[in-house]
């Protein structure tokens, strides 16, 4: 709960197609639009679009803290890596398998919060 409010824009990835043991980065801007200081906590979640099993919808891979003063603006970098993408497959294997992977990111897990890009592994 904060005294002031938030905006979270411009959201981008550094690659958009990496290997599967390549790691990437998500960019995000956050704009302090209220006035008081205040923090925000910007949060990742990543949903593999065709996985060979059922995974989760949405799983939260990462979060990042910022404190901005009013109408003070920063840039969150949030790192994805293998260890993010990977799941154990049907043979149990920790592994991860190419594919597109829906990645969100906000203030919550509330889809209406949620900045949406797509990350294709090869």
């Amino acid at each position: 709960m904060s005294y002031t409010s938030f905006e979270i824009s411009n959201l981008r990835l550094v690659k958009k197609k990496i290997r599967s043991n390549e790691s990437t980065q998500i960019l995000v801007d956050v704009k302090n639009t209220g006035e008081f200081a205040g923090a925000e906590t910007v949060q990742l979640y990543i949903r593999d679009l065709f996985s060979s099993v059922t995974r989760p919808i949405k799983e939260l891979k990462g979060f990042s803290k910022v404190f901005l003063k009013p109408r003070e603006s920063a840039t969150v970098a949030l790192k994805i890596t293998p260890d993010a993408l990977a799941f154990y497959d049907i043979n149990m294997d920790f592994s991860v398998e190419p594919g597109e992977f829906e990645i969100m990111v906000g203030n919550s897990s509330r889809d209406a919060d949620l900045q949406k890009v797509v990350l294709t592994v090869v």
